[in-house]
């Protein structure tokens, strides 16, 4: 869903297919020239099926974006998203690729994540987590566009976004010797950097309305109104958890002002608790 404010500058967008109990709002907001300038390069990636980068800090909001690529791309299939620290360090390679059934170790046919996401987009977040052997199995998918299951006598074909997301920065881990040279050169044409939200500040406030609003929604209350003083002090705020913070933040304080005012007395920092104001 699009949702458009006011201002015809601010784009919000809302991840409607998480369940309504969702802890997140998950929103993304291209007011500041910062990210103005990534919707653009969004819209670009958009229209192409080659694989994409993502690297940004814990908590920017990667997985939206990959989620606004897949949904601007019209793709038919399925967004899959896999945490690739989930996967099992036996099991991983029949998770992402799949396996065929076996009766001695009593397994069904499984299509793997890669499968699930025939004929749409499969997001990787925090690649580097992977294995360096199913990094390159993964980079032997992108050439060859079949998948070898577990137990497979034939390859399957398929036709997949990728798109990953990293917090480090893969080529040191290339350097290191940590991350696939061949699947880095692969990913690497199509990189987006995700700013901080310390980066990109005129994304603050309309940031803090938009999940103001969408809790008060929640709660079926009226928003309260920022002031000034509560304005401010989430501007001079550095935001070391970027837009989670930020929405915990708000999400907090409309629990804690019980008022038509949010004050900055209101305010708790999740990553260092409330601090001294004025």
């Amino acid at each position: 869903m699009f949702q458009r404010p006011e201002s015809p500058a601010l784009l919000a967008f809302a991840d409607t297919e998480r369940t309504p109990s969702s802890i997140r709002a998950g929103a993304l907001v291209f007011v500041d020239p910062k990210s103005v300038q990534l919707k653009q390069q969004l819209e670009q990636l958009s229209t192409h099926t080659k694989p994409v980068l993502i690297e940004g800090e814990q908590g920017t909001g990667k997985e939206l974006l990959a989620r606004f690529i897949h949904r601007q791309s019209e793709r038919s299939g399925l967004f899959v998203a896999v945490n690739t620290g989930s996967l099992s360090p036996t099991q991983g390679e029949a998770e992402l690729f799949g396996h065929i059934a076996s009766i001695s170790a009593g397994l069904s046919s499984r299509a793997g994540w890669l499968g699930s996401a025939q004929g749409g987009t499969l997001y990787l977040d925090e690649i580097g987590d992977l294995s360096l052997s199913l990094q390159q199995r993964l980079f032997e998918v992108l050439e060859q566009g079949v998948v070898w299951r577990v137990g497979a006598a034939q390859a399957t074909p398929v036709a997949v976004r990728l798109i990953v997301s990293t917090s480090f920065d893969l080529q040191r881990a290339v350097q290191a010797g940590r991350f696939n040279r061949d699947l880095f050169e692969r990913l690497q044409p199509s990189y987006l950097r995700l700013p901080a939200l310390r980066e990109r500040p005129a994304d603050i406030l309309p940031l803090a309305e938009y999940f103001l609003n969408y809790y008060s929604q929640r709660l079926n209350i009226q928003p309260p109104r920022l002031t000034e003083a509560t304005n401010q002090q989430l501007l001079n705020y550095p935001w070391p958890g970027n837009t989670r913070e930020l929405e915990s933040c708000m999400h907090f304080a409309l629990l804690m002002c019980g008022e038509t005012q949010l004050l900055p007395q209101h305010l708790y920092w999740p990553c260092v608790g409330f601090m001294q104001t004025d």
